[in-house]
């Protein structure tokens, strides 16, 4: 069996009928919409790290793009950690698809936190 593999537990963000009524109380085309597209899974990661760099690179790019570039860098890196980005240099993190910005952006977070 390969070293490299690895459970991988997929968690959804939970809420129920309290929280749909409480929205829909307070927002009625809120509520609309909520009757229309109904429940949504929501999918959560626990790590806070890669989260919060997935979150960098999808600022006001579509979800698609965004989708694009995380796997170009699941792919590359194997795993997006605080090791795996700060053996990665800012062009390498650029080639994936990012901006300048962003990339800058990703480094300085990973040096806050290492």
């Amino acid at each position: 069996m390969s070293e490299n593999l690895r459970l991988v537990i997929f968690l959804y963000f939970e809420y129920g009928d309290n929280e749909i009524n409480y929205l829909k109380s307070k927002d009625r085309a809120l509520g609309v919409a909520i009757d229309k597209i109904g429940h949504i899974n929501r999918e959560v990661d626990i790590d806070l790290f890669s989260s919060v760099v997935h979150h960098i690179i999808g600022q006001q790019i579509s979800t698609t793009a965004q989708a694009t570039i995380w796997r170009r860098m699941n792919e590359a890196l194997d795993d997006i950690t605080v090791e795996t980005i700060c053996g990665t240099d800012i062009n390498k993190i650029q080639r994936f698809g990012i901006t300048f910005n962003k990339a800058v952006y990703i480094m300085y977070f990973e040096e806050s936190v290492q």
